[in-house]
């Protein structure tokens, strides 16, 4: 993988956009958590294709677990001190996060107190992000294939300048038996119709098998 970027087709749908080492370029239709922002998306392709350029997704994700114990374990020291003296104790919120609680005597704590609560606080934060980046990077790799190929990438299509987006569908057997497709113009509403040739696959799937 040398570079991943993620387009946000609905509140809870998007396409992973992964180019090979080699050029060769693969999209995928994945789920995502509703609320997932195109700005997070995109910070999210960033921070794979600088930090994890020239893994595979599967080692990708090996290293982001490995990224993420060490981080909970730089956690639970940090936190240690103050929960041992009473001032802070671990909870989760509604999304079962795990979250600091700060007891009142916070207003009492000194400078190598408050040190450790800002520390605790970047952790969490880092963990967090993480934890998002390996989800959707297990999506990527269960998503469902997809072909997008625009304007030159296209050669049966490039003079006259359309775009095809297909997608397979499946046999009894989970075996690939033919692919949906769309051809029309480059400047499409990709946010409309990769759904609908997504879903068109899928239903086909259903009714084969």
């Amino acid at each position: 993988m040398r570079q991943l970027g993620f387009v946000q087709l609905s509140p809870t749908q998007a396409l992973a956009v992964m180019v090979g080492a080699e050029g060769t370029v693969e999209n995928r239709v994945i789920d995502i958590p509703p609320g997932t922002t195109p700005s997070a998306l995109a910070e999210i392709g960033n921070y794979v294709s600088a930090r994890l350029s020239g893994l595979t997704l599967q080692e990708a994700r090996g290293r982001l677990s490995e990224e993420i114990r060490a981080g909970r374990a730089a956690l639970d020291s940090a936190a240690q001190a103050l929960i041992s003296q009473g001032l802070a104790i671990w909870s989760e919120d509604g999304a079962q996060r795990p979250v600091l609680i700060v007891r009142g005597q916070a207003n009492l704590l000194d400078d190598g107190a408050a040190a450790d609560l800002e520390r605790i606080r970047q952790l969490l934060e880092e963990l967090e992000g993480k934890e998002e980046i390996a989800r959707l990077l297990d999506s990527a790799r269960e998503g469902q294939g997809m072909k997008i190929f625009i304007g030159s990438e296209n050669k049966l299509f490039a003079l006259s300048g359309s775009s095809v987006i297909a997608a397979p569908y499946r046999g009894r057997e989970g075996k690939v038996v033919g692919v949906v497709g769309f051809i029309g113009p480059t400047r499409l509403n990709y946010a409309r119709v990769v759904p609908m040739v997504d879903f068109t696959a899928q239903a086909l799937s259903r009714l084969m098998a």
